[in-house]
């Protein structure tokens, strides 16, 4: 890489709340001359970019029309090699389902300097905002993050063979899980009890967000009847079950802690 050569920094700008950004998020930001902002990062996030910084939207949001990825690497790169301070910013964690393994091997390949900022990512976003742990030494002693997008090829996941692991004691998280849920919950009760309890999270850390506790049994006509869509998490675990007593007698979504 020659001096000329700019930088491209991956920063995970965390769930939504700018409140959760870390310092070192922040500082790439404000550092930044240009920046590649995702579909779901708030103008509360971008509160920080410096006024000369140019704003690039590349729209990426699951069930919906999408920025190619190809034409987002080849841009980063293009502004990279034009010496500019490149920040890809993404909601989540950039190396938690948001591509940025991909992304740092092909601005390598090209001897461009790549940095990552992890952010918070949305799983343990949503379950904190539920008052849930992820792990927890009398329920879960792990967990399994996971997409209920279908491979590039295709190839769903096999949710049966999920399920069976998290029968032995692990919270499953998936992200993009909502659209095909009753595939999702048809596969885990192979392995799991229908009084599994289980939540799904809209907008984790934002003020719109929503929630559903429920279980696994009730889980896709729950939340077909709130109305409940993405981007959100599907939670499935013991790790919920100090939630079910509070919303037994719920009938629609609680939203920040409340029935809605």
């Amino acid at each position: 890489m020659t001096a000329a050569h700019g930088k491209v920094t991956l920063v995970g700008a965390g769930p939504g709340d700018p409140e959760l950004l870390t310092l070192k998020a922040v500082r790439a930001i404000r550092a930044a001359t240009v920046l590649l902002v995702d579909d779901l990062i708030g103008p509360g996030v971008l509160r920080y970019a410096r006024r000369s910084a140019r704003i690039v939207p590349v729209g990426k949001r699951g069930g919906c029309r999408s920025t190619p990825q190809a034409f987002i690497e080849k841009l980063m790169a293009a502004e990279a090699l034009r010496g500019e301070q490149v920040v890809r910013l993404k909601g989540g964690d950039p190396f938690v389902f948001g591509r940025g393994g991909e992304e740092a091997e092909h601005l390598r390949a090209q001897g461009i300097e790549v940095e990552v900022v992890n952010g918070i990512t949305a799983g343990l976003a949503a379950a904190t905002s539920l008052g849930a742990p992820l792990t927890h030494r009398d329920h879960a002693h792990g967990v399994l993050l996971v997409t209920g997008h279908a491979r590039a090829d295709g190839t769903a996941l096999h949710w049966p063979t999920l399920a069976a692991a998290a029968a032995q004691g692990l919270t499953l998280v998936v992200y993009m899980g909502v659209g095909t849920l009753p595939a999702l919950q048809q596969g885990l009760l192979q392995a799991l009890p229908a009084g599994t309890p289980a939540a799904v999270v809209q907008h984790a850390s934002l003020p719109q967000q929503r929630e559903l506790v429920t279980t696994l049994g009730a889980l896709a006509d729950a939340v077909a009847a709130a109305g409940l869509g993405s981007p959100a998490i599907v939670i499935v675990g013991d790790v919920l079950r100090g939630l079910q007593h509070a919303a037994a007698t719920a009938a629609q979504p609680m939203q920040h802690g409340r029935v809605a």
